[in-house]
């Protein structure tokens, strides 16, 4: 049995995947760069290991033993789920796995962006840093006295509230309806965008929640705010954040995901400094990656076995 795992796999990573695998199954690591080796390798696969390369109808198709598109992480965005469905071919992913470190790198991005980590790293290296400019000071804050508004109260968030709350912020929520056992106030979108000093997205990508950061969405929050995505780049309209962080209208923003990924330079965001930025690495850490590989090769196991998978999307 074969799985690809297309992904830019570090050496650790690797040594994380040779200690894991079964001795029955083929594990091939392809650089998510090289494309002519990958359509080679699936050819013959049964499974697919997917991070974050777009999964389209070609790929699918033109892997004829394929049963099995297991997703390490979270979000099925970018997979085309009716052309797996018309081919059936299953779809998994692994709620969960990821969901303490997207809640550090949460709670990272925070702090870096109310500390203007991004301004004065680079002036420090730069032997400048005690000649930034003075008014930075006044752009500096803490998480304590705060309100931090969780869009989604999902894993993640139900991890960060607690924290918050301990360090002394006020944590408001929003979800589809209010929940009984958040650690949080429940506050309708409309509410929670006025009130909150930092707003951080907690969503899945879909129809109905993308750009649900708009302009208009932008500008409804409380002017100073800082907005924090570690789910998906889709959920804000990047022009709308670009316009607010220079007007003032946001104070900063902390981001591990952006719209178009891999991110080319160019990025208007990435030229400002009151933007933290992280290649959509929120998720990976070695303790995620051990608990990752474990469903996903338990799942390759039941496809070979015909048994019922775990965590099936399609």
């Amino acid at each position: 049995m074969k799985a690809v795992l297309q992904y830019r796999a570090s050496p650790g990573f690797r040594r994380q995947v040779d200690a894991a695998v079964p001795e029955w199954l083929d594990v091939v690591v392809v650089d998510e760069a090289d494309k002519e080796q990958f359509v080679t390798e699936m050819i013959d696969a049964d499974v697919l290991l997917h991070v974050l390369e777009q999964v389209t109808a070609d790929v699918i198709v033109n892997a004829p033993r394929l049963r099995l598109i297991q997703k390490i992480g979270i979000g099925v965005n970018t997979i085309d789920l009716d052309t797996a469905k018309a081919q059936d071919v299953a779809v998994c992913n692994m709620p969960g796995t990821n969901s303490q470190a997207v809640a550090e790198m949460t709670l990272t991005l925070m702090l870096g962006a109310l500390r203007r980590v991004s301004y004065f790293d680079p002036r420090m290296r730069a032997g400048e840093g005690w000649t930034a400019d003075i008014e930075a000071f006044d752009g500096l804050g803490e998480i304590a006295g705060r309100t931090v508004g969780l869009v989604g109260y999902g894993d993640v968030a139900r991890i960060l509230a607690p924290i918050l709350a301990a360090m002394g912020a006020s944590v408001q929520y929003t979800a589809t309806a209010p929940k009984p056992d958040a650690i949080a106030e429940w506050r309708d979108l409309s509410c929670l965008l006025a009130e909150a000093d930092i707003v951080s997205l907690h969503l899945p990508l879909n129809g109905e929640t993308e750009k649900l950061m708009d302009a208009a969405a932008i500008a409804s929050m409380k002017r100073g705010a800082v907005l924090i995505n570690t789910a998906r780049g889709g959920l804000v309209d990047e022009a709308a954040l670009v316009d607010a962080l220079r007007s003032g209208q946001l104070r900063a923003a902390g981001l591990d995901v952006v719209t178009v990924e891999p991110a080319p330079a160019g990025n208007p965001l990435f030229e400002m400094s009151n933007v933290v930025v992280m290649p959509h690495i929120a998720w990976l850490t070695p303790e995620t990656l051990d608990r990752s590989l474990g469903i996903a090769f338990d799942n390759c196991q039941r496809i070979r076995d015909g048994e019922e998978l775990q965590f099936r999307v399609v």
